[in-house]
């Protein structure tokens, strides 16, 4: 008979299984949570009666408030020229020509202060231009047209 004492076997925890739970909660959380975006400056939108609101995945907004200051993706613009909003859209831009600008200005605002974000755009070389709008009554939501390509 073989009496002798056989050693503890430290039991394995396999980690395979809790990770596969965990990506699944991941995938879960990313896919139910709603991304909201935010402009730096408070406008009211115009209204008009669209299809419905797009995405794009490329795209940078361009605030344009009331008193004539501008918002390129959530940053504050230091001057009130095209010069200055040139050089916050090309830096927004990275490079890449091929973003689509989404001019959300505010319903009072001067209309000079949208042809400026819309040289500026021509003068980086951007030609993706949109335009952010609220829905009349019968609808609820922010609205952006398709894109319309500058010359």
């Amino acid at each position: 008979m073989n009496f002798r004492h056989r050693g503890k076997e430290e039991p394995e925890i396999n980690l395979i299984p809790f990770i596969d739970v965990l990506l699944v909660v991941l995938i879960f959380l990313m896919l139910s949570t709603t991304y909201s975006k935010f402009t730096e400056l408070k406008v009211n939108l115009p209204v008009a009666d669209a299809q419905r609101a797009r995405d794009y995945p490329k795209e940078i907004i361009v605030g344009v408030g009331s008193d004539g200051r501008y918002t390129v993706g959530g940053q504050s613009v230091a001057g009130r020229d095209v010069q200055s909003v040139a050089a916050a859209l090309s830096a927004a831009a990275s490079g890449d020509l091929q973003r689509v600008i989404i001019i959300s200005a505010d319903a009072s605002a001067a209309h000079q202060s949208v042809i400026n974000v819309m040289d500026a755009a021509r003068r980086v070389g951007l030609q993706q231009l949109t335009f952010a709008t609220q829905t009349g009554r019968n609808g609820a939501g922010a609205e952006a047209s398709p894109p319309a390509a500058t010359d």
